[in-house]
């Protein structure tokens, strides 16, 4: 029996509707992760994009436990001398809302070029809308 290897262009994609409202931080960002990867799937190959398409509502509802909105730091550099800024996550939440759980998912995928492709399909918006009925994305049910 040989082992089977997925290829690019062989890869079945699906689009899933994630509700954000209420869900905890790192818990949903490592569920989104795992289907961006497609190690929710049977063909899973690690050299190859193999995962879903991912689309996120309510990101501005999202959840964080204990004193986080105030304690964790996001860090960034201009890459000029002094260009250090920083924001805790309660700063960024109010701001930028989606960054938030994109910067959470992206920590949790591999570092190498397949991980840009795979955080391309991650669509995240702060309110309950968004434009990719056309797709019809399907609930996704948690292991909660």
């Amino acid at each position: 029996m040989k082992t089977y290897s997925a290829r690019p262009g062989e890869v079945e994609r699906k689009w899933w509707l994630v509700d954000a409202d209420g869900k905890n931080l790192g818990r949903l960002a490592s569920e989104i992760a795992d289907v961006l990867r497609g190690k929710n799937k049977p063909q899973y190959t690690p050299h190859v994009d193999t995962g879903d398409f991912v689309v996120v509502v309510n990101a501005d509802k999202i959840a964080v436990t204990g004193r986080k909105t105030t304690q964790k730091v996001y860090y960034r550099h201009s890459g000029y001398p002094g260009g250090l800024k920083s924001e805790t996550l309660g700063q960024l939440l109010e701001r930028r809302p989606t960054e938030v759980l994109r910067k959470a998912v992206k920590g949790m995928l591999p570092k190498n070029r397949l991980a840009a492709k795979q955080l391309r399909k991650l669509k995240i918006y702060a309110g309950p809308k968004h434009p990719h009925a056309a797709q019809k994305p399907e609930e996704w049910s948690w292991q909660e």
